[in-house]
């Protein structure tokens, strides 16, 4: 994303620090000391600083790989006896994904931590990914000593630099008094408005430096504001042209669940009998097993929810910054809508698709201002019936015929099935990310935990430990692709040594599925690198890691495999092959127009 919920900070010595921040935000962080661990009382170096500074907002788990140039932080998490727990990661980019999804599942920011160089930019693509999906994170990076850099050091690299376009703010610290301040402040502006991962590079000299400064209560920076409630006559005109709609339909973006606003959706939606689809990063704010709900749009969304938004007259937006794999073609995108944009983030209001209803403001605020001005229902019980008639045209199915393999969609239904509703589900990217999203029937918030934005194959099985260590009570399941699988595979051992209880299934169809479903369809079946001529037994690699490895071909055999998995006390891996020829219908062609969506390749 190039607009971004705040100023990068520029990469001096000096830092922005308040004393408060806005009254709301500085009441609320003083709580959370109240709820966590009294300060570390004094501190002798910059680490010791930045560990105290983490205890203060209340951190209790972080994910890193250790290395040169951030150590000193590491030994001041041993040398204080500090009560974080560090999960040390197989790669740095495992570390950032973990992050990243433990900041989805418990609202607060998921910490991850490298060293300098290649540690540093192995965490970027985890930044890049927490970044398009305004995901809190906060990166805390080594540096070499501030004599040498820009002396092309050994491992030296321009972190905040490499970092400036990914992120939503980022420091050098360049200040042993004053660096537990910075990680404070970097840690509020990744949690507060529209969230998104910060990052503070730590050189060397500064955290082994000696300080008697306590970090300070965190703030937010001067120059930041935060627009929590609309304009109250915006509100008012975009109730009444939503209650005067004959075909109203409500968007649900990722911010209504990052906005912890499901609950007030569901409240305005049940109230006044108005359609919801949501967005794939807004999959779980409302239940899909609701009559109301059409599910999710975009380019392998349901049909009925790409007709719903190709028909509606009035468009309740929220939390939601129109991706093109949403709305294909913008000029086909919603054409016959009045557009009510709600969204916390005013760089976004107008960027893709225009509004003619912009209310900038919190997602709950907004929902709950909305509630109070409508004047009545919608008149649309014809709107009602035809989203109702477009279910049953063009329904969720698929076929399972006796002389072909084993169907993916099949097995995503049968775990759906034994699995209780707040399970959280963690894909890589590709045709089983989208069939996780097609046939496991959401119905709570963040339980859907994936790569959206940048699509990012890989994220799924270390987002799966964050996501675990985040909820050790809930039920944890990642569907994997062959090809995402072996890309952060290493994150088994991370799983196996932390004795983390999550299951793994591998849809495995010895291809990067996605990429050979294009080339089938737009570049006449040329399969250039999409096949894999061998592939790993990925049952016997998990035993090998020390987990336990399941085989799974035949339908018979689903339900007490896929049983046998959950009930192991700890990381367990299933490799389900599936069809090789399967592909993954609805589809939208890339910047198509979503109310022609495909249901086989010869639609395209």
């Amino acid at each position: 994303m190039s607009e971004h919920a705040s100023t990068t900070v520029p990469d001096t010595d000096e830092q922005h620090t308040t004393d408060t921040a806005t009254s709301e935000s500085g009441t609320e962080i003083e709580s959370e000391n109240e709820r966590t661990s009294e300060r570390q009382s004094v501190v002798t170096t910059g680490a010791e600083s930045v560990v105290a500074a983490l205890r203060n907002v209340g951190v209790e788990d972080l994910f890193g790989v250790q290395g040169g140039a951030i150590m000193p932080v590491y030994d001041a998490l041993y040398s204080t006896g500090s009560d974080l727990n560090h999960v040390t990661m197989a790669h740095e980019q495992g570390a950032a994904h973990a992050a990243d999804a433990y900041g989805q599942v418990t609202g607060t920011p998921g910490v991850c931590m490298a060293t300098s160089g290649p540690g540093a930019t192995n965490l970027a693509t985890g930044i890049a990914d927490a970044d398009m999906d305004s995901d809190p994170v906060i990166a805390l990076t080594g540096q070499v000593p501030t004599n040498l850099v820009g002396n092309d050091a050994f491992q030296e690299t321009d972190t905040v630099g490499v970092t400036r376009p990914i992120t939503k703010a980022n420091y050098f610290a360049g200040d042993s008094d004053t660096v537990g301040d910075v990680v404070g402040e970097a840690f509020m502006l990744a949690r507060e408005g529209r969230p998104g991962p910060t990052l503070v590079d730590l050189p060397k000299d500064v955290t082994l430096g000696d300080t008697d400064t306590d970090p300070d209560t965190a703030s937010l920076p001067e120059y930041h504001e935060i627009t929590e409630e609309p304009d109250e006559k915006a509100v008012r005109e975009a109730a009444r042209v939503l209650a005067d709609a004959e075909k109203p339909l409500i968007l649900s973006g990722g911010g209504v669940i990052k906005g912890d606003a499901s609950e007030a959706l569901r409240r305005f939606a049940r109230e006044y009998q108005i359609p919801v689809v949501t967005t794939m990063p807004g999959i779980g704010s409302f239940p899909e097993d609701h009559e109301l709900s059409m599910e999710w749009a975009g380019m392998h969304g349901t049909g009925y929810a790409n007709m719903a938004i190709s028909h509606c007259d009035c468009l309740f937006a929220i939390g939601t910054r129109f991706d093109d794999r949403l709305t294909g073609g913008i000029e086909t995108f919603a054409p016959d809508a009045e557009v009510i944009h709600a969204d916390i983030d005013p760089a976004e209001i107008s960027k893709n698709v225009h509004a003619e209803y912009p209310l900038i403001g919190d997602a709950a605020r907004v929902i709950e201002q909305m509630h109070t001005e409508m004047a009545c229902t919608p008149d649309a019980n014809e709107w009602r019936e035809q989203c109702v008639t477009w279910k049953e045209e063009y329904p969720m199915t698929y076929a399972t015929p006796d002389d072909e393999p084993l169907k993916p969609q099949f097995v995503v239904e049968a775990m759906d099935e034994i699995t209780p509703d707040d399970a959280i589900v963690t894909t890589g990217v590709g045709q089983h990310q989208m069939w996780a999203a097609q046939y496991w029937s959401f119905t709570e918030p963040n339980t859907w935990i994936s790569s959206h934005g940048l699509g990012t194959m890989g994220y799924g099985l270390p987002a799966a430990l964050g996501a675990k260590v985040a909820a050790p009570d809930r039920e944890v399941v990642c569907f994997d692709g062959d090809g995402s699988f072996l890309m952060t595979v290493e994150e088994l051992s991370v799983a196996v040594r932390e004795n983390l209880d999550i299951t793994v299934i591998v849809l495995n169809n010895e291809a990067i599925g996605m990429v050979r479903q294009w080339q089938d369809a737009f570049f006449g079946q040329r399969r250039m690198a999409s096949e894999y001529p061998w592939i790993p037994d990925f049952a016997k690699l998990a035993e090998a890691f020390g987990a336990k490895g399941f085989t799974l071909r035949d339908y018979d055999d689903t339900a007490d495999t896929l049983q046998a998995a959950r009930a192991y006390d700890g990381p367990s891996v299933v490799d389900a092959y599936v069809d090789p020829a399967e592909n993954v219908y609805p589809m939208v062609s890339s910047g198509g127009n979503n109310a022609q969506f495909a249901l086989s390749e010869d639609q395209l």
